[in-house]
């Protein structure tokens, strides 16, 4: 509903984005055009110490990518958020994100003295930046989410990346189940094989939300979820 949103606005590609997504809001991300990736870190915003753990996350749900149903563990066992829906149907877990090296590598060298914002900006610097808004620092990045890109291992233990997978149109929507500081890095997947450094923009949209029911299908997707989400909701009674 139109009277529940917060923000709406768009990110460009190679920029980078934050907020504190409060516990009752969600987090819609929309392709608006194909080959989009958006590479994201979640933390407990009251404590930032906790943050999104990757193995815990996958294990805990006997998945290795994220979609809807699928909930973000924190390292102490709390859920952060919730994919509430998701259109795309394939979200990697696994492959980290761009660094100055890799990019440079891939792409080119280029400077902000010389281009500005038309530099080609790396995921790993950009979280760096907005995370340094926060007082932390590089001891705080945990293993991102790379929203819209698809990512496989083959027979022989490969990660082969999907081209094609997010569409212009395709959104993933995170309910905040606690307070979550997010960073966001409008940069290509690491495995991304297009020698062009051309990332899209993307939608970033944020609404007021119902509570989950105990009925909530990312509460009931597997029984682990049901202690996270009990971990959680007693931070808050």
């Amino acid at each position: 509903m139109a009277e529940d949103l917060i923000l709406n606005e768009t990110l460009r590609g190679g920029a980078m984005w934050s907020w504190t997504l409060k516990r009752g809001t969600a987090l819609r991300l929309t392709a608006t055009e194909a080959g989009a990736n958006v590479s994201a870190l979640f933390l407990n915003a009251d404590a930032p110490l906790e943050r999104y753990n990757m193995p815990d996350t996958l294990k805990a749900q006997f998945i290795a990518y994220l979609t809807q149903g699928n909930v973000l563990y924190s390292d102490m066992g709390r859920v952060l958020c919730s994919i509430i829906e998701d259109a795309c149907g394939w979200h990697d877990t696994l492959c980290g994100a761009t660094d100055a090296r890799l990019t440079e590598a891939k792409y080119g060298a280029t400077s902000y003295q010389r281009q500005r914002n038309e530099m080609n900006r790396n995921g790993r610097d950009n979280f760096l930046i907005e995370l340094g808004k926060y007082g932390l620092g590089r001891r705080d990045l945990p293993v991102p989410v790379n929203f819209f890109s698809k990512v496989v291992v083959d027979d022989d233990g490969n990660l082969k990346f999907q081209a094609g997978n997010a569409r212009a149109g395709m959104a993933v929507e995170l309910r905040a189940e606690m307070n979550v500081l997010v960073v966001l890095s409008n940069t290509p997947h690491p495995l991304d094989p297009s020698g062009s450094y051309a990332p899209p923009p993307v939608r970033v949209q944020i609404r007021r939300v119902p509570a989950p029911g105990a009925d909530d299908p990312c509460r009931r997707f597997r029984a682990e979820n049901a202690r996270g989400f009990l971990n959680t909701e007693s931070l808050f009674r």
